[in-house]
């Protein structure tokens, strides 16, 4: 356990007052229950004579002696609380005046306001939950989508950090085996079969990598799947942008160049979060703002995950998918085509339209999804959604999924894998053990950093060789 600075005892709202009838206010420390006692007021006995796990009713009483407000005390006592530390939440009314009044309270009897997060950072000192679980309440909070809630619920319950442990469990036999080498180097005995230490490398540098390839998906399950709607001037981007939301929020012009920017706006499909991105109009322009929007509208293409394409039926559609093809990286991102105002064509231009796709788009590699809408009337648009849904199936996890949602893990991550490919490479030229050693724990701090446990020290490497190993005898 990580040594806790925080030995005072600290009051901070857990709800939004106002936002509904009741409001909770949390207290956590040692004079926690001595601070409520001198605020609220029980019919009988008082908070810090109650057990754990009990609920009492009682008055807020005023420096007047006048009653504030009728509240509810929950009793948490250390260390099976939230923070590990004697807790009290109290319920009251969700007023902003009895809430502040009732704060203000209970710091003249004691208590400290408390600092951001400090409520889950007192859990994770007193070792109720790792750094990687500390980080996972706030996306359980922030959560918007049934994928993005179970990922970070995952994360919470410990699924990653049982995941991180494993691998760390993988680095510290190796390591164990070098640092024995080490301890007999006089001796010049080699305990570690290099083959069998090359195996354990590559079982852990396959893993870590593992890991760090899922923050791909998992940051989009986090933050929205990006969708690029491009395409050429007045072709229905931004009605189509409207009609996805259900709402006015592009502006829709008959003039050429009306969208001189990218909009963003989020819609959850599928229990998914995509982040739709309408662009500038794609066109030869010598308006300097335009021209701009344009290469941010390029941007953004490449930056997509999806690309929906939309077409102009009544203007040149070999040119509009030509111009889409050449920005467009086929081997990493899903492209659709969507033929617009198909409320206006008759069976036989669609029949040309699909002809003229089937000899001058599909290809062997590379088959496009084909959709015709109607932006301004909503003709196609749940089939589109449906596709896009199913174009990012892979994105709806399991109560078991592991994915990475944090930069922070994701760099740490990639730093590991540095360490462990460098001590594969040392490995192939021979080097001393002490190198290998000390790429090793270089991994090992790491994985440590995600966790927030202690960096590697000798101790552990002694407790991994005697709890693991016989020795001299």
């Amino acid at each position: 356990m990580i040594d806790n600075p925080y030995q005072d005892t600290i009051v901070a709202p857990a709800t939004t007052p106002g936002t509904g009838a009741i409001s909770i206010v949390r207290v956590s420390g040692p004079d926690c229950f001595k601070v409520v006692d001198a605020v609220i007021e029980l019919k009988s006995g008082n908070i810090s004579d109650a057990a754990a796990y009990t609920i009492h009713f009682g008055e807020v009483k005023n420096a007047d002696g006048s009653v504030l407000d009728q509240v509810l005390v929950s009793v948490f006592r250390a260390p099976h609380s939230y923070t590990g530390e004697d807790s009290a939440e109290i319920s009251a009314h969700a007023s902003s005046y009895i809430i502040s009044e009732l704060i203000a309270l209970l710091q003249k009897a004691g208590a400290r306001f408390a600092e951001p997060g400090e409520f889950t950072r007192r859990a994770f000192l007193n070792g109720k939950m790792d750094l990687a679980q500390a980080e996972a309440v706030a996306d359980v909070i922030s959560s918007t989508t049934s994928a993005s809630h179970r990922i970070a619920m995952n994360q919470l319950k410990g699924g990653f950090s049982q995941e991180l442990a494993g691998l760390r469990t993988e680095l510290l036999d190796t390591a164990s085996l070098l640092e024995l080498e080490l301890d007999f180097s006089e001796e010049d005995v080699e305990f570690a079969d290099r083959e069998r230490l090359g195996n354990l490398i590559d079982a852990a540098l396959s893993h870590v990598n593992r890991l760090a390839s899922s923050f791909r998906q998992g940051n989009m399950i986090k933050n929205g799947v990006p969708v690029a709607i491009v395409g050429s001037t007045n072709a229905g981007k931004s009605t189509l942008l409207n009609a996805l939301l259900g709402e006015d929020r592009a502006i829709v012009s008959d003039i050429a160049g009306t969208t001189r920017d990218t909009i963003e706006e989020t819609l959850n499909l599928g229990g998914i979060l995509f982040r739709f991105i309408d662009t500038a109009g794609i066109r030869e322009s010598s308006d300097t703002i335009e021209k701009i929007g344009i290469d941010r509208s390029f941007k953004k293409l490449s930056e997509a995950e999806i690309v929906l394409a939309v077409l102009d039926p009544f203007s040149d559609l070999s040119s509009q998918t030509a111009t889409v093809l050449n920005k467009v990286d086929l081997a990493s991102q899903k492209l659709f085509f969507l033929v617009n105002k198909a409320d206006l064509l008759s069976q036989d231009d669609i029949n040309k339209i699909v002809t003229m796709f089937n000899n001058n788009v599909i290809s062997s590699n590379y088959k496009p999804i084909t959709i015709f809408i109607s932006a301004k009337s909503c003709l196609g648009l749940e089939e589109l959604k449906k596709a896009i849904v199913e174009a990012e199936k892979d994105l709806i996890p399991n109560a078991d999924s592991v994915f990475v949602t944090n930069a922070r893990h994701y760099q740490s991550l990639q730093e590991a894998s540095t360490s462990l490919s460098r001590c594969r490479a040392s490995l192939n030229q021979g080097l001393p053990t002490e190198l290998l050693s000390e790429d090793l724990r270089s991994a090992i701090s790491s994985v440590n950093t995600i966790l927030g446990t202690s960096l590697l020290d000798p101790e552990t490497i002694l407790h991994t060789i005697f709890s693991r190993h016989c020795i001299g005898k």
